[in-house]
């Protein structure tokens, strides 16, 4: 896997960028201290997988400059790091297409576990930032019964997710973006309270939605 690593923080990144070539032999990590360097990283490399793109970095503007790399590059995975755990950013910024956000107070398990699964075609939502299924925006259950409801476009969205299908080709099925469908799944998880694919199919299941 290539993977572009942003942050001007020198000893992060060089402990992680240290921690994922450990993690899998064949990992060539590629540097970056500025959002410029990673753009210029990306012009040089444009099959990499995976790009890890710190949130707080000088030249970063915010959402605004997330959405610049997402629409330059719309197949690229882009998982945010940031020292910053608000539900509403992550809210807006996984809206916005990201495939994850990975506080950095995170273990450095939980980290290679969700760049595995944003490389995966997943997204990963940290868990002290996941809202519960009553949370505001979440739709509520009809009277009588415990179960969340979800839309016929997500069911059918979670459908495929259950048969092993990754975003793409989803999105191919169903005539939509990619990035559409991250934010059908980001709606599902916070319907569910869950926060990943294989913990939304489970639910799904054991409520009987699917």
């Amino acid at each position: 896997m290539k993977v572009i690593l942003a942050d001007d923080h020198t000893l992060f990144r060089d402990g992680f960028a240290l921690l994922l070539k450990q993690s899998a032999a064949d990992t060539q990590v590629l540097e970056a201290a500025s959002l410029a360097q990673a753009l210029a990283q990306l012009a040089r490399h444009p099959d990499a997988d995976l790009l890890l793109l710190d949130l707080a970095m000088p030249d970063m503007r915010g959402e605004a400059s997330v959405r610049r790399v997402l629409a330059a590059h719309p197949k690229l995975p882009v998982v945010i790091l940031s020292a910053s755990e608000s539900r509403e950013q992550v809210e807006a910024l996984l809206v916005a297409g990201v495939s994850g956000y990975i506080p950095k107070t995170s273990t450095s398990r939980v980290m290679l576990s969700a760049i595995r699964l944003a490389a995966g075609g997943g997204v990963y939502i940290p868990p002290q930032c996941r809202p519960p299924a009553e949370a505001e925006g979440a739709q509520a259950a009809p009277p009588g019964s415990a179960a969340p409801i979800l839309t016929d476009r997500q069911v059918e969205v979670l459908r495929l997710v259950a048969e092993g299908m990754p975003n793409k080709a989803i999105s191919r099925m169903l005539n939509v973006s990619e990035g559409t469908i991250k934010v059908h799944l980001y709606s599902i998880y916070r319907v569910l309270g869950v926060g990943n694919r294989t913990e939304a199919v489970a639910v799904a299941r054991r409520l009987g939605l699917m």
